[in-house]
Formats: C-alpha cells, structure tokens, sequence
C-alpha cells in the first residue's frame, strides 16, 4: 500500500490496511505531528474499541477492550530512553499474545520488535495530505 489521503478519506484508508496487513504488531513512523495518533484511533474505532483513545505519551501503554471483548494495546515510546525501560513494563508479553499492538516512536524500541511486523511510514505533503506506505 502506498497512498495518498487526506482526513475525509481516513475511514476508507483504515479499512484497507486493517484487511491487508498479514500481522497484528503495527509501528508507525513519521514525524510529530503528522498523525499517527489520528490514524491509531480510527484503526481503534474500526476494530471496535468503545473506550476514549488517547496517546499514551506519559504511560507508555494504553489498553483498550473492544466490543467482541478483545484486546488493542496502543504504545507510545517517544519518550523512552532505553530500551530497558520498555522491557521492565513487559513489552514482550504484549507483543507475543496475538492482540493488536499499535505503536508510536517504534525505532526507539527497534531490537525489541518482531521481525514480521508492518511498518506503516506517514509523511505529509505539500499540499496538507498524508502519504502512508506500508512495509
């Protein structure tokens, strides 16, 4: 997948990278701001999350329950300044338990990550769309 979109075309965006990805574990790259926490949340509401979703920028984690009483863990490691920080929270507990894990700022964490997961790069255009490619 390599697109162009702009917000009123996130749902459709969100739609075909929930049904083409081949795994769970999705980390996205792209500079601040450029909204990765926008596209996380609607991936969120498409997988049925009933919560308030927020970036966990300060908590590292945030778990949401969906309405078929699954599991979604949105990470946020911008903050993280060893990768022993997130194996003290037990990272590798959630990425080895077949639930959803979204996460922001994956190159701080890189050695920690399963080598199949999807890379998903966000850029913005000149024009203020968003570009995403996955990997």
């Amino acid at each position: 997948m390599n697109k162009n979109y702009s917000l009123e075309d996130l749902s459709s965006i969100v739609s075909e990278l929930i049904t083409s990805v081949k795994n769970k574990t999705l980390l996205f790259y792209g500079e601040m701001g450029v909204g990765k926490t926008t596209l996380i949340k609607e991936i969120c509401k498409q997988l049925g999350v009933l919560d308030n979703i927020s970036s966990p920028t300060f908590s590292l984690v945030n778990e949401y329950q969906t309405s078929e009483n699954n599991k979604v863990f949105h990470f946020d490691f911008y903050r993280i300044e060893d990768e022993n920080e997130a194996l003290d929270m037990g990272i590798e507990d959630y990425l080895y338990n077949n639930d959803w894990c979204l996460i922001e700022w994956p190159e701080n964490v890189e050695n920690l990550l399963p080598l199949e997961s999807v890379a998903i790069h966000l850029s913005t255009l000149e024009n203020g769309q968003r570009n995403i490619q996955l990997k």
